[in-house]
């Protein structure tokens, strides 16, 4: 595996790049299309790591693609192609994109991420344990760490550029998106991920919870936009093991943070450069998450 090239960072000579974040380099195309390149940077407790996991950027964008797929009559998306060949000239000078690039259509973003939860964990699992709720949602007493809710719970936050994304309640949501757009992104998150976790289940992975972006096309219509339903933006952990009351065997970068756990590492840059095993595990996690959900190689 560590015979595979990677790719950290790019460059397009000839394209706007706008923004390089933590794990994506976005160029602009034209007025009304960008170029969203998945690297194989990877990031952990905010801190992009020194050393990037092979194929990963490859594994975001077709698992991406497909969920795109899937979706498409759920919600519109900004997929326009991820196939290499349909890219425009100056995308196909660059071998190092295929594979890992989308041509998107360019939205307004909406400054939120649309959080779900459908189990308790991560920050839901300390919120719950330090009042009994999460994000303002009232949940039964009792439930251990990994418990399935009741319910899906729709958890808004606020996107950082920087840091950490800060949760918020409906109330604060509905007012940065609007009563009407937040009732129909919260409508779309719940049923997209309903959907998802229905068809993950019966492949052998539970979604636990995940994140959506949505934008504004040039027409006033929401789509479903950046990566959906990935090991990076979600927790995917093995239905077969599955055992409430602890941590769960997972397919995403938990994995990694756990390690980074390990190490007297106070979170801050530089991040530590990470062993081959580590790599190498964290790449057969993210494959094994694509074989299950696609039922493909790659």
């Amino acid at each position: 595996m560590s015979a595979v090239k990677t790719v950290s960072e790019t460059s397009i000579n000839g394209l706007k790049l706008l923004h390089r974040g933590k794990v994506r380099d976005v160029y602009e195309i034209d007025e009304t299309r960008i170029l969203l390149v998945a690297t194989d940077r990877i990031s952990a407790f905010d801190c992009v790591m020194p050393t990037p996991i092979p194929r990963k950027g490859s594994i975001l964008t077709a698992l991406s693609e497909f969920w795109f797929g899937f979706l498409a009559e759920l919600t519109g998306h900004h997929l326009i192609t991820a196939d290499f060949a349909e890219m425009p000239e100056i995308v196909r000078r660059h071998e190092e994109l295929r594979g890992r690039s989308m041509l998107v259509r360019k939205t307004r973003v909406f400054p939120v991420e649309c959080v779900v939860r459908g189990y308790l964990e991560g920050s839901g699992w300390k919120d719950y344990r330090a009042t009994g709720k999460i994000c303002g949602h009232e949940l039964p007493a009792g439930l251990r760490q990994c418990d399935k809710l009741p319910e899906p719970l729709f958890t808004p936050a606020t996107k950082a550029a920087e840091g950490h994304d800060e949760n918020i309640g409906e109330a604060e949501f509905a007012d940065i998106v609007g009563a009407e757009t937040a009732d129909r992104l919260i409508s779309l998150s719940l049923n997209i991920y309903r959907a998802a976790s229905e068809y993950a289940l019966d492949r052998g992975i539970i979604i636990a919870d995940t994140k959506f972006e949505f934008g504004l096309d040039e027409n006033g219509r929401i789509l479903l936009i950046d990566e959906v339903l990935t090991p990076d933006s979600s927790r995917f952990w093995s239905a077969a093991s599955y055992s409430p009351g602890k941590a769960q065997a997972s397919f995403d970068k938990q994995f990694l943070r756990e390690y980074l756990e390990t190490l007297s590492w106070n979170k801050q840059p530089p991040a530590p450069a990470l062993p081959n095993e580590i790599v190498e595990a964290t790449t057969e996690r993210y494959l094994a998450a694509y074989r299950l959900l696609t039922g493909k190689e790659i």
